[in-house]
């Protein structure tokens, strides 16, 4: 790994818009790369962070650019363009994500590393962070970022057999105009982000953006456990190589019993790797092993990588157990479609949701409610989510805050019987928390806290 050459953007002229987890890294590496960089953002407190930038308003601006990195929580169409969206296309300015720009860099540094980029509603940082270690533990030279983890802008100059492992989401994807991956995976889809994309089709559209340019020799893997992947895998162009993936039903590569195989043979037991229960990671895991194929890995290595792998924080997590009851962090599930797939690995639970619901609340979480011993409500939306759980006769408490909600879990599960304390929320957390992760975290803490003979009002 190696540093971009000083020079390589000299001459260009950027306007990066947001300057949050995204867009400062960005504009401190195409500074780095010697382009004239102005940044901007509504918030004051966001404009003073950006020490060492030129800070102004686009508009105000008397220079041209050549692009406009906008980070991808700010709008470009829909629901509501940004005003600097809206004169960037009248003027005719490239909107960018900083993927986008990570590949021209590449390419204009004379690399030829292999791009790999995956997408989907639900397991992307997953699979993204298993190929990672797949292809580290294989000895290829990688870097992942993106959407999970670093930045993609931030991330190292990479040589000809280097690959960049890039989680895509829906907002990244809205905005390339060069980057080719050379293996591409799209996992699943569900709603969500229905308001930015125009609905279901539009947001199919845009995750679909992950296989254009694409060439026959590239590979596109698509998920077939969902009706929505199931249509776009059989829109997909003929010349372009597809593999189809399952976590339960045969494909090009799927699991079987347990075994997680292609159309050659078996890879592994997923029983040998206990970071990735249930068939959503099966899937997952599918996935992971098809562009580690492609991207040269053997079998053996790809098999040995899986069962080694230490799972992400947040994603059906390990915290801890007390009198013989599990404690499961799943705070990154922020909706139904994820919290599904966890109440499928876990039987007699103990269920800690709420938060800010999304489009069609828990209501598809029917099938999974004979699973659930008690559910503790938490949140903005605790009373929409009760209605629900009424309906159907499960039995909760609305426990408003993370901090009761643990305590009174565990009084429940040992007065129940129940074996998984799971928090799985099924809803976004910016009502309580800045964030999943800060809500995982104090997850964490509140199951260390916890002493055996804790009392609840569960």
């Amino acid at each position: 790994m190696s540093v971009f050459p000083n020079k390589l953007f000299a001459g260009k002229h950027f306007a990066v818009v947001g300057l949050g987890r995204n867009g400062l890294p960005a504009a401190y590496a195409l500074t780095a790369m010697g382009a004239d960089v102005l940044v901007w953002d509504d918030n004051p407190a966001a404009r003073e962070a950006a020490t060492g930038l030129v800070v102004g308003d686009p508009l105000l601006d008397g220079r041209r650019f050549d692009a406009v990195v906008l980070s991808p929580g700010i709008p470009h169409l829909l629901p509501a363009p940004h005003r600097i969206a809206v004169w960037a296309r009248a003027n005719g300015l490239p909107i960018l994500s900083d993927a986008e720009l990570l590949f021209q860099a590449v390419r204009a540094s004379g690399s030829r590393a292999r791009f790999a980029g995956i997408t989907g509603t639900n397991g992307k940082s997953t699979t993204t962070a298993l190929l990672a270690h797949i292809l580290t533990t294989a000895g290829i030279e990688t870097a992942a970022g993106g959407n999970l983890g670093p930045t993609a802008l931030a991330l190292p100059l990479l040589g000809d057999d280097g690959v960049y492992v890039l989680e895509m989401s829906s907002y990244m994807l809205e905005r390339l105009a060069t980057l080719r991956f050379n293996v591409a995976a799209m996992l699943n889809l569900s709603a969500d982000h229905l308001d930015r994309h125009h609905g279901i089709i539009g947001y199919a559209m845009a995750k679909r953006a992950i296989f254009d340019r694409q060439t026959s020799s590239d590979l596109a893997v698509i998920g077939i456990d969902d009706p929505d992947s199931v249509a776009m895998a059989a829109a997909l162009p003929g010349e372009v190589p597809a593999t189809t993936i399952s976590g339960f039903q045969p494909a090009d590569f799927w699991c079987e019993d347990g075994m997680l195989r292609d159309r050659t043979g078996p890879v592994l037991r997923m029983a040998e790797a206990p970071a990735l229960p249930g068939a959503h990671n099966a899937q997952n895991a599918a996935a992971a092993s098809a562009m580690a194929l492609k991207l040269g890995v053997t079998r053996a290595d790809t098999a040995r990588a899986i069962a080694s792998f230490a799972g992400l924080a947040h994603r059906q997590q390990f915290i801890g157990s007390q009198d013989g009851i599990a404690f499961v962090n799943d705070s990154k599930a922020t909706n139904a479609d994820a919290t599904a797939r966890a109440l499928a690995c876990y039987s007699g639970i103990v269920w800690i949701a709420g938060g800010i619901a999304k489009q069609g609340g828990i209501e598809p979480l029917e099938p999974w409610f004979p699973r659930i011993a008690h559910a503790m409500l938490i949140g903005r939306d605790a009373p929409v989510l009760a209605v629900t759980l009424d309906t159907h006769s499960v039995p909760y408490t609305v426990a408003g805050t993370l901090d009761a909600a643990v305590p009174a879990s565990f009084a429940a599960a040992r007065r129940l019987g129940a074996k998984t304390v799971l928090l799985s929320p099924a809803c976004a957390s910016f009502d309580q928390f800045p964030g999943f992760e800060v809500r995982g975290e104090r997850f964490a803490e509140l199951v260390a806290a916890l002493s055996p003979g804790c009392q609840g009002a569960g």
